[in-house]
């Protein structure tokens, strides 16, 4: 029989692990720590690593460790390879969230988690106490990124109407939402209505947390040739309800991130006086990834808590 994977013959394996470990965290030290290892046996076999791949993989800049172009593009296979390893090694098991201590990694920002994980965070202490739900601030709209590498099993995120889907990636839709605009209960000039021309009258606070060009609702006036007059962009939506609140700004956002994040007895909302389509929120996941019991089970879960939701 011819002699298969060369490559891997000359490999310590558990070298793998290490590597995405590195990847995900960026981080010597809570790589190690997830690893159960010393940050000095994790930088031993790293050197191992780099010696073997002939790469340097990852350079670190600060306190942050940086992959290498061959560090990047090999990633996404090893942490499928891992993944796929791993659900055939436990195929058999069966998962009993009433005792599990499963942690789960989600993607989110400071919105997506106070709409989505109250429901869902309720219905695992219920069914699921030991179970643990872990964070980290939405890269980009959907995440893609940190789901394709490992970073995160799911990410809770957003697609517009049209949105192509890609390839591994798959979605449970959580709810569609329209935009709203909000103003202080005090503006000056806004009080019964609002018409287009007020609403490109006025400042606006845009919320931005992926620092994009243009988000929905200027791709749509970009349709009308018309722009509105930025005021204040945030990274976040902590601060916008207290600016919104307190000056003339007005804001446009989904009706839940109002309802949900903003004390809606110091605004007055208005619908939009254009046509902006709807805001729909999705938990994503990689379906070459994410297989295991305990995550087949959470997807479950999150499909449970969103029927739910439907309902009320």
């Amino acid at each position: 029989m011819k002699a298969m994977h060369h490559e891997l013959r000359a490999l310590d394996m558990n070298l793998l692990l290490i590597f995405e470990a590195i990847y995900r965290h960026r981080r010597v030290n809570t790589a190690a720590s997830e690893l159960a290892i010393s940050p000095s046996a994790l930088s031993h076999a790293l050197a191992r690593l780099r010696s073997a791949l002939n790469d340097e993989l990852f350079i670190r800049e600060g306190s942050n460790m940086q992959p290498t172009a061959r560090a990047s593009a090999i990633a996404a296979d090893i942490s499928s390879a891992l993944n796929t390893l791993s659900g055939s090694l436990r195929s058999s098991d069966v998962f009993r969230p009433e005792s599990s201590s499963q942690t789960f990694r989600f993607a989110v920002t400071d919105y997506t988690a106070a709409v989505f994980f109250p429901a869902l965070i309720t219905e695992l202490q219920r069914a699921a106490p030991g179970i643990s739900i872990s964070t980290v601030y939405s890269t980009g709209y959907d995440s893609f990124g940190d789901l394709s590498c490992g970073k995160v099993d799911f990410a809770v995120g957003f697609q517009t109407l049209g949105a192509v889907q890609q390839k591994h990636i798959d979605a449970i839709e959580c709810f569609r939402d329209d935009y709203v605009v909000a103003v202080s209960d005090r503006h000056p000039r806004i009080q019964n209505g609002l018409t287009l021309e007020e609403f490109l009258a006025e400042g606006h606070v845009v919320v931005n947390p992926w620092n994009e060009a243009r988000g929905a609702v200027d791709r749509e006036l970009d349709k009308m040739n018309i722009h509105r007059r930025t005021v204040v962009e945030l990274p976040s939506l902590l601060s916008a309800p207290v600016i919104v609140a307190s000056s003339e700004l007005i804001i446009t956002l989904p009706e839940r991130a109002i309802t949900t994040l903003f004390k809606t007895e110091a605004l007055t909302c208005f619908p939009v006086p254009f046509t902006v389509p709807p805001y729909i929120l999705n938990v994503y996941f990689h379906n070459g990834r994410c297989t295991s019991p305990g995550h087949e089970w959470m997807k479950n879960m999150i499909r449970e808590v969103v029927s739910s939701s439907d309902k009320k």
